[in-house]
């Protein structure tokens, strides 16, 4: 069966080489928008088997656009973005992508990346997102944190989402969490470690080891 999907990316031509990379059978791209706006007019009124989105877009960001289609769609989604920004890949992980593929890699990893969203089926180990993911939710053993870091387990989680630049939403959304109890954890970090704010909070973190 032919799988339809959706593009959303900025630049033309960008929507014209991934056209060019999936022009096979197996795909059919019944959508080449270049903002969000024209994305959701698109989801409206059509069904797609899977969407791939930029990052970084001028109207709005790419990150932005995947969480209201996550919050409003069923649609799986693979980044697909020429920045490989640990940032980044940690804000999709929490936001729901399914992948993140970088735009200079191969055919292949774009087209299994496609084949894997739309199936519901793991990641493979070498995934930059499931990597990050599973460094984000790991359990902290907090006999080895330093000194500086007087933390409880979650509280060191909450600290390395903090130190990957993510927001309190999406802290709650990758520790399946309320955002209340993510405000709460917060206060308790800049408290018990003495940082001005979560800037202060993520330069320590990084610092002190707490992410690689």
């Amino acid at each position: 069966m032919t799988a339809r999907l959706l593009v959303i990316d900025d630049h033309e031509v960008a929507r014209r080489g991934i056209a060019k990379l999936l022009s096979r059978p197996a795909y059919e791209i019944v959508g080449s928008v270049s903002n969000g706006k024209e994305a959701f007019e698109f989801l409206d009124s059509a069904t797609v088997d899977a969407i791939l989105l930029d990052v970084r877009m001028p109207d709005s960001s790419g990150l932005s656009v995947l969480e209201k289609i996550k919050d409003s769609y069923d649609t799986p989604v693979v980044i697909v973005s020429a920045y490989d920004n640990p940032t980044y890949v940690a804000r999709a992980a929490a936001l729901g992508a399914h992948d993140y593929i970088i735009k200079n890699g191969s055919n292949d990893s774009i087209s299994s990346a496609i084949s894997r969203a739309i199936a519901g089926s793991p990641l493979p180990e070498d995934s930059c997102l499931l990597k990050i993911q599973q460094a984000m939710r790991a359990e902290v053993d907090v006999a080895s944190l330093p000194a500086e870091l007087p933390l409880t387990s979650r509280e060191a989680q909450v600290l390395r989402h903090i130190a990957l630049g993510l927001s309190n939403k999406e802290i709650a959304r990758s520790l399946a969490i309320s955002v209340e109890t993510v405000k709460e954890h917060v206060q308790n970090i800049l408290r018990k470690i003495g940082a001005n704010d979560r800037t202060d909070a993520a330069v320590r973190a990084v610092k002190l080891g707490l992410i690689e």
